[in-house]
């Protein structure tokens, strides 16, 4: 579906693009697209506050627009993909959402809680994911059987399972390839990542409802934050951790990750990981 099912209409186009940094050309061609999810992917970290915080996550445009844009904060999968898809579809590019079911190297069946877009561009579908956070993708992928790209350091895949008809992303990690989720192509609309939504942010047993996940991808390191533990991944899968103290966070989350919390949220966040 296209037209305005992504709300671009309704976006302040230059506020975003200041906010990702991208100053490039705006008519809706491969490179812009590469240039536009590598711009985002960079700017606006993932993260879950709000809801560690017991606050809805309302994922209406003006909201994203606040949130993200405005406030310099990030967002989860669905915060994060809605705001791009309004950009992509405000500079005139065919957008279609799609869902996954995570598999971070596991092959056990989860429900669909992912959401990833769908970019139509002369004839060839693009997949294009600026919401899976430390290990997602730099630059959009062609929707194509075996295919692999070299991102920076990192290299990605994308195979079509038989046996399940699914398309499934993989990260090429020093032991092999990594599942990271597997999709099909049946179309996701707004509405049905705000059903999605509600289920992830308020599930006791989603991964995001008891401890603050917050991760940036990038092209030299790999940072997240899960509870306390700061991870620095290298591209040679070396690792560096370390426990990180609550007062310590709010100026991690700005130094590391690009996301700065107002005074009153950031009082917040430590007396919740203070108790």
């Amino acid at each position: 579906m296209t037209g305005a099912s992504w709300g671009g209409e309704r976006l302040d186009l230059d506020a975003y693009l200041a906010r990702v940094g991208y100053a490039g050309d705006r008519r809706p061609t491969l490179e812009t697209l590469r240039a536009l999810h590598a711009a985002h992917s960079d700017a606006i970290g993932f993260e879950n506050i709000e809801i560690v915080l017991g606050r809805p996550i309302p994922l209406d445009l003006e909201t994203l627009q606040a949130k993200m844009v405005r406030q310099r904060r990030g967002g989860y999968c669905y915060e994060q993909n809605l705001l791009y898809a309004a950009a992509l579809e405000r500079l005139g590019f065919r957008v279609s959402g799609l869902g996954a079911r995570i598999r971070m190297g596991d092959d056990k069946v989860r429900p669909v809680t992912h959401a990833l877009l769908k970019v139509e561009l002369d004839g060839t579908d693009w997949i294009t994911d600026v919401g899976f956070g430390g290990e997602a993708l730099l630059a959009p992928l062609p929707l194509r059987d075996g295919v692999e790209d070299r991102q920076g350091p990192w290299t990605f895949g994308l195979v079509r399972e038989k046996e399940t008809e699914a398309w499934v992303l993989r990260s090429l990690h020093d032991d092999g390839w990594f599942d990271l989720y597997a999709f099909g192509t049946e179309q996701r609309f707004p509405v049905d990542y705000a059903v999605f939504n509600h289920y992830i942010s308020t599930h006791p047993r989603s991964p995001f409802t008891g401890r603050i996940v917050v991760q940036k991808p990038g092209n030299g390191l790999r940072r997240t934050l899960v509870g306390r533990e700061l991870i620095r991944t290298r591209p040679d899968w070396s690792r560096e951790v370390r426990e990180v103290a609550p007062e310590e966070i709010p100026a991690l989350l700005d130094a590391e990750f690009g996301i700065t919390l107002s005074a009153a949220d950031a009082e917040a966040l430590v007396a919740t990981y203070g108790r």
